[in-house]
């Protein structure tokens, strides 16, 4: 027997500022659902799931709750006034004896349920939120970005609980290890439409790639048809008028078609540009110590930092990453140690809490007024990595639209503040890169173009994420602070530290082919260390150790002259044999590219093992 939904919406459409955010949505959310709501910053997808709440009125349709239904929403930003603490913001509306839940809850998500609204951070705020949504235990979660400032330990107990709930839930996230550990439907809002696949996350991005394609072949079409077309109206109209007429009416229909075709958003045209070389060296630590009010943040720990490395600081929210990174950049003292920077740095930083934005300024003149931006005389050009650029011009390669560039910062999203705060950055040029928690809000495309861009990126890169997928696609070393003032360094991203530490359940990964930092002196990590394989190279292997990274420097390069040449977006109508010969050409090298940097890591691990 089917079971009743517990929610279902209907023909709903909802219009903000003109332009309709969505128009024509049908949803059903059935018992035991998992799905991720997922779609561009912008998209509507917070208002969509305020409208799932009943929290927002639509201009047409009908919202429909099953009876008996309990709907729990943790929204990004909730409303404690009216509390004294968190405990008590969290434990409302409930029993009291289902008050333990609270309390287990706030274990789990590492928060104080003691802590004064008043004192709370928004990171604390947020986890209350989210445990009194989960201690309410409702039969259907609307989840709005959970994962924003929870670290990496709290986030894997969210998971467990949520794996293990028999409530339906929708979530939102840009963090896609928990998507794809948690989801098995997925809506995509995309151009005030909603599509459906009953498949998780993990094939969201092969799908989405398939419409786009779908489309662009489609508009191709439509295009080549309105020309023919067109060029019979100019050239022959000789046969009978009433015949003629009609035809000339279907070129109407078929001009206002294309007309309501609505253009898919453009990435961010967002590029990094590293400054002058800096030396070899960028950073040497030995034997850094810091404590704090008598708690150790940090035992003594050397560590040395080589230009191009990518090194990721992870561990529990307070344990002293944000500490490490600021005395590795000289922003403050160890109380032991040395810490010597190489030379020529020229640094550009990232702050997790956006401390760097004036919430009242506007994002006109949060560009104009910063002095690395500014140009003296000029009220409406900024200095973008050399080039004079006008405020619009480079707001709208960051995806902001004309009417938001005299617009206050506070009425950003945390997104768009996320990618203001990219566009002041990467303005300036710089060899080292410091990113706390640059992915906070950020949407898959951006987070997809960010991660290409560091890859490509000249200088030296140290990242603070709680962004496992990110850290793994990032990171060539990761450096994780695992309490007690304990700092160790292990090779590779997220899942690369799981396995050396062997942790139960970790996804073996293929190490990544940047050298991994060497530590001048670093406690060892309680797993062993697994034995060197292998009894050094044979000829043949030590001649093609020598010869590949030759060869993927010319892949690299055949890769980058084909990617230009395919960027013409007349080339598919124009020349569509070219097209495609060179669309087969770019997949030939891309993997021949992947193939041979697997060669040569293997071959390289070898002889690593065998001078060890």
């Amino acid at each position: 027997m089917a079971r009743a939904p517990l929610l279902q919406l209907s023909d709903i459409a909802l219009t903000f500022g003109g332009n309709p955010l969505f128009d024509g949505v049908d949803l059903v959310v059935q018992p035991g659902d998992r799905i991720a709501l997922v779609g561009r910053n912008g998209s509507g997808k917070s208002t969509l799931m305020k409208v799932l709440a009943g929290m927002v009125e639509p201009d047409r349709g009908d919202r429909v709750l099953s009876p008996g239904t309990g709907t729990g929403y943790m929204e990004q930003h909730p409303d404690l006034s009216g509390f004294a603490t968190l405990g008590d913001f969290a434990a409302s509306g409930l029993d009291a004896a289902d008050a333990y839940r609270v309390e287990m809850a706030a274990e789990g998500l590492k928060f104080d349920p003691a802590t004064p609204v008043g004192a709370a951070s928004g990171g604390e705020r947020r986890r209350a939120a989210l445990a009194k949504l989960m201690a309410e235990v409702p039969s259907l979660m609307l989840l709005d970005e959970p994962t924003n400032h929870l670290d990496i330990e709290a986030i894997g107990w969210l998971e467990e609980q949520l794996k293990a709930t028999r409530a339906a839930y929708v979530l939102i996230s840009h963090d896609r290890a928990f998507l794809r550990a948690l989801t098995k439907t997925t809506l995509w809002l995309d151009r005030g439409e909603v599509r459906r696949q009953e498949r998780g996350f993990a094939d969201f991005e092969v799908w989405r790639d398939k419409v786009w394609e779908e489309e662009d072949v489609a508009r191709h079409k439509l295009d080549r048809k309105i020309k023919a077309e067109a060029r019979w109206a100019v050239e022959g109209i000789s046969a009978r008028r009433k015949r003629n007429m009609g035809r000339v009416r279907a070129l109407q229909d078929l001009r206002a078609e294309r007309a309501s075709l609505i253009r898919r958003q453009g990435a961010a045209e967002m590029a990094l540009e590293a400054g002058p070389q800096s030396g070899k060296r960028v950073i040497e630590a030995k034997e850094i110590s810091k404590s704090y009010d008598g708690k150790l943040i940090l035992k003594p720990f050397s560590l040395r930092v080589l230009r191009g490395d990518r090194v990721a600081f992870v561990g529990p929210n307070g344990v002293g990453k944000t500490t490490l990174l600021k005395m590795l950049t000289g922003e403050i003292a160890p109380d032991s140690g040395t810490v010597t920077q190489g030379t020529n740095l020229e640094i550009a930083v990232f702050d997790q809490n956006r401390s760097q934005l004036d919430p009242d300024a506007t994002l006109w003149d949060s560009l104009t007024n910063d002095p690395q931006m500014k140009i003296s005389g000029q009220s409406d050009q900024v200095m973008v990595r050399g080039t004079p650029r006008h405020v619009v011009g480079y707001l709208k390669d960051f995806l902001f639209d004309e009417a938001q560039a005299r617009a206050p910062v506070r009425s950003l999203s945390g997104g768009e503040k996320a990618r203001l705060l990219l566009a002041r950055i990467m303005a300036r040029q710089s060899n080292l890169l410091v990113l706390d928690e640059p992915t906070n809000d950020l949407d898959i495309e951006t987070l997809d173009l960010l991660q290409e861009l560091l890859g490509d990126y000249d200088g030296t890169v140290l990242l603070v994420s709680h962004d496992r997928d990110f850290i793994d696609r990032v990171a060539s070393t990761t450096i994780a602070m695992e309490g007690d003032g304990r700092a160790v360094i292990y090779a590779g991203g997220w899942s690369d530290y799981r396995v050396q530490r062997g942790d139960a359940g970790a996804d073996v990964k293929p190490a990544s082919p940047k050298p991994a930092l060497k530590p001048e002196k670093v406690e060892k990590p309680e797993a062993k260390p697994a034995k060197p394989v292998g009894n050094g190279l044979s000829f043949t292997e030590k001649h093609r150790l020598d010869v590949l990274p030759g060869e993927m420097e010319r892949l690299e390069a055949e890769i980058a002259k084909l990617t230009q040449f395919l960027a013409d977006p007349e080339l598919f109508t124009r020349e569509p044999v070219k097209f495609r010969k060179a669309s087969d050409a770019l997949v030939e090298r891309q993997s021949a590219l992947s193939a041979a940097e697997e060669e040569w890591l293997s071959l390289e691990e070898k002889a690593e093992a065998a001078r060890t």
